[in-house]
């Protein structure tokens, strides 16, 4: 259950684009590899490592719209990630914005039922980020977990340090729109510390007791973009 993208939900990197002047559109590939895959402070791939890669197209008037695979395993088998994702994106003034739709699919039998998709709204303004996701559909029920109506909040930091490295900061906390009396409470925040320099980043993440996975996380990623 994916990025990140978010993001930590960063899944392009540095991007060598294949412009086209008549087009006024970017394409880019992107791949990855990290000893550990985390989405929203919980582990995707057993606390093992996992691949990734991904296409980007972007275009001069803001609309973007890409898909990306990343390998899983949630305990019960080898799996594939596969998001596609679409949306707008631009600034007004100092503000940055980013509106769009993520379709989160996982094609195994051992994977079924667990397809959803949300509505994100993103925003900076400065080395500030900040932003929500709402579960818009999904093949759970409606009131179990990653099901329709969930929300999920976020917001970070990031400083520029030396020598070219730089430090960012991210908290989240997930809110699920589900039947307690059934489910009990799922809710939980997570604080996540990333240190990156080129196409290396080491991250220490930690989640709260309800996220049902609260080690301690120390993660070493490379990824890059073409």
């Amino acid at each position: 259950m994916k990025l990140p993208k978010t993001l930590s939900l960063t899944l392009s990197l540095l991007g060598l684009s294949l412009v086209s002047h008549t087009s006024l559109a970017d394409v880019s590939a992107n791949i990855g590899v990290t000893s550990n895959y985390l989405w929203r402070g919980v582990t995707q791939s057993a606390d093992g490592p996992s691949v990734s890669g991904g296409l980007d197209y972007s275009h001069e008037s803001g609309f973007y719209a890409g898909t990306w695979l990343g390998s899983i395993d949630w305990g019960n088998g080898n799996g594939v990630e596969t998001d596609w994702y679409a949306g707008y994106s631009g600034e007004a003034g100092d503000f940055g914005y980013d509106l769009g739709y993520i379709y989160y699919a996982y094609p195994e039998e051992e994977y079924d039922d667990s397809d959803f998709g949300e509505v994100y709204l993103n925003g900076s303004y400065g080395d500030l980020g900040f932003g929500v996701a709402y579960t818009l559909n999904s093949d759970a029920d409606d009131d179990a977990p990653f099901g329709k109506g969930d929300l999920y909040y976020h917001v970070s930091y990031s400083f520029a340090l030396p020598q070219d490295y730089s430090l960012g900061l991210t908290y989240g906390y997930y809110s699920f729109d589900i039947d307690e009396s059934m489910y009990g409470d799922w809710d939980y925040g997570h604080v996540q510390l990333d240190l990156s320099k080129g196409d290396f980043t080491f991250s220490v993440s930690k989640a709260d007791e309800e996220s049902g996975d609260d080690d301690t996380k120390f993660i070493v990623s490379w990824g890059t973009s073409f």
